[in-house]
């Protein structure tokens, strides 16, 4: 008897309102980076009906105008004007930052705080997760979810479905016998649309210039299809949902595959171990599945604020491993250098590269564009891994 199971992942396209926070979050982020890629920034964002609102603290030597910044993010998400019941350019945009705090500062700042050396930016634990399932690495639920919604804004986009608007999601459940993928149970898309197009024509254009170039045929000869299952999505975006920075934290990752520290990535720079320790661990995990040395990989980093050395290290194999999991986690310390300065400087993450994050994952990018600015998905640690077991 095989051992059946479903496992469901979601994702959402750009134009979702919490996507739309991550989004201008990012695009703030990288204004200031451009400007001095030394900037403290911790930008949060709340988009509402006609509203934004960006508050947090920021130290840098960039003059950024937030406005700008953040009509020209929701020109480029599709929200040029009022049909979608939100516009770029009628919108309120409401500002309210302050510096960093001194107390934080000095423990990421080299040759301040205790410890005289750039420390980790915050307590916390990160995770890192790769398995074998997809090309990426990654797992296949998440990764078709992802491909789904980029291919719903593609589809706007190009026009080939003129009716949709901005705000999308997708669902894909994996069924998996024995711990393999082996079909696609049920896919879930809806998309915000116009009020003239009619349920049957929207059903029909998602199946053919979404679902279809997206899913294999193989996966998809028994899969249950529900488009807009409500039968009408016209008011969505911001003007439907308010939308906040940092709430779709399992989108972003690993769509519920492998556990979450819990800090969100957008609007943060680099000395944030939220966010660059966790693209560490994924840069981990992926090499060591690479390395063929585990087909199932999660890594655990957890730091001290302040404090540069990681508090622990912890690597697990799921008893897939070709080494225990204590002679991986040696390993990896070996071949990674994981201490916050270290991190930044591998992955070189002193530059704006973080507005292309905020949307469709920050993990399971491949192609060689992608991987100028996603580094952590690099497979370039193989060799010294081997080497070092």
């Amino acid at each position: 008897m095989s051992n059946r199971l479903i496992f469901t992942s979601e994702s959402v396209t750009e134009g979702h309102p919490d996507k739309v926070a991550d989004g201008i979050s990012d695009a703030i982020l990288d204004a200031h980076l451009t400007a001095d890629p030394y900037s403290r920034v911790a930008c949060e964002t709340m988009v509402s009906t006609g509203m934004v609102v960006v508050a947090g603290e920021i130290t840098s030597e960039g003059v950024v105008s937030y406005p700008d910044v953040v009509r020209e993010k929701l020109h480029k998400i599709g929200y040029s004007d009022t049909t979608s019941g939100f516009g770029a350019d009628s919108c309120a945009v409401l500002v309210s930052l302050d510096r960093q705090s001194a107390d934080i500062s000095q423990g990421v700042t080299v040759g301040k705080g205790l410890h005289k050396e750039q420390g980790a930016g915050d307590q916390g634990m990160m995770f890192g997760y790769a398995c074998n399932e997809t090309r990426e690495l990654m797992p296949m639920a998440i990764m078709f979810a992802n491909r789904l919604t980029r291919q719903l804004a593609k589809a706007r986009r190009s026009r080939k479905l003129p009716f949709l608007l901005p705000d999308g999601k997708a669902q894909v459940s994996v069924v998996y016998e024995n711990g393999k993928p082996v079909a696609l149970d049920t896919v879930v898309v809806s998309s915000q649309h116009t009020a003239d197009v009619s349920h049957r024509k929207l059903t029909a254009g998602i199946v053919e210039e979404v679902v279809k170039k997206v899913i294999p045929e193989r996966l998809r000869k028994k899969t249950r299809y529900l488009i807009n299952p409500t039968g009408r999505f016209v008011v969505g975006g911001p003007h439907g949902d308010c939308g906040l920075t940092g709430r779709k934290i399992i989108v972003d990752t690993y769509g519920g595959m492998g556990r979450h520290g819990g800090g969100a990535f957008s609007g943060k720079d680099p000395s944030k171990v939220d966010r660059s320790a966790a693209y560490m661990a994924r840069y981990v995990a992926k090499n060591i599945v690479a390395a063929k040395l585990a087909q199932r990989c999660e890594v655990q980093l957890a730091y001290a604020i302040g404090f540069a050395d990681p508090v622990s290290v912890n690597v697990n194999s799921f008893d897939t491993g070709t080494a225990d999991d204590g002679a991986l986690a040696e390993a990896a310390e070996k071949v990674f250098g994981l201490r916050p300065s270290e991190i930044v400087e591998t992955l070189d993450l002193l530059r704006p590269i973080y507005e292309p994050t905020s949307a469709y994952g920050h993990f399971g990018r491949s192609s060689a564009r992608d991987l100028e600015a996603f580094t952590w998905e690099k497979t370039d640690k193989v060799d010294a891994l081997k080497a070092a077991l």
